[in-house]
């Protein structure tokens, strides 16, 4: 990073973008209340709601996916079985750009309000050109994301792994689809963390608020 002091002090949003499991969402709401910011997760879907004039959960369906979540049954049903005629009406919905668009707006207008942490929804592709934001990118071993999805949700080592496979790729067609961009690309950060040296608690008292100094 090549920002003086100065600008650092300056910062207007940190954007989070996380492996899912590594214990980004954790990292970034204990950041936030260390800095004292605002945290924008799940608040950009309720945001998008607002503006959409639809439902949280019209709204939380397409959150940092391509498609809703009908879409992607009525596609299922149609690999399993491609010559049987699907009779499940999937109701009309907007479609993803029009998300997309409303998730934006939300995203620049928290930037504009100024110290906000925002989680994914490709904030740090939308707002890379911004050298007022610092963009950090959270990761950990398969292994170590596994046994944290098994503690949090519940689940057993396969749908762990399972669920681990599906929300990564998700997010990865999000980004592709929108900014022509993966999520690995280290050219999108300034700085990745992996929390399978350090845990997300020894990250937000040791090392992001000694840089943002």
């Amino acid at each position: 990073m090549d920002e003086e002091p100065s600008d650092i002090s300056n910062m207007r949003a940190i954007t989070i973008s996380r492996e899912y499991g590594s214990g980004g969402g954790e990292i970034a709401t204990r950041l936030t209340k260390r800095l004292q910011w605002q945290l924008i997760d799940h608040e950009v879907v309720v945001r998008v709601a607002q503006k959409l004039h639809v439902t949280e959960e019209e709204a939380e369906e397409h959150d940092e996916c391509v498609e809703s979540l009908a879409s992607r049954i009525l596609k299922s049903l149609r690999l399993v079985h491609p010559t049987m005629p699907v009779t499940v009406e999937i109701p009309p919905t907007m479609d993803s750009r029009t998300f997309y668009e409303a998730r934006c707006q939300v995203i620049e207008g928290a930037v504009a309000s100024g110290h906000v942490v925002i989680v994914g929804r490709g904030a740090q592709a939308h707002l890379a050109n911004r050298r007022d934001v610092l963009h950090v990118r959270i990761v950990a071993p398969l292994e170590a994301r596994i046994a944290y999805v098994m503690s949090r949700e519940g689940l057993n080592r396969a749908a762990a792994q399972a669920r681990i496979l599906q929300k990564d790729q998700e997010r990865a067609r999000y980004l592709e689809r929108f900014y022509h961009l993966r999520p690995s690309d280290p050219d999108l950060y300034d700085l990745v963390l992996n929390t399978g040296i350090l845990d997300p608690v020894s990250y937000t008292h040791l090392t992001l608020p000694t840089i943002l100094r």
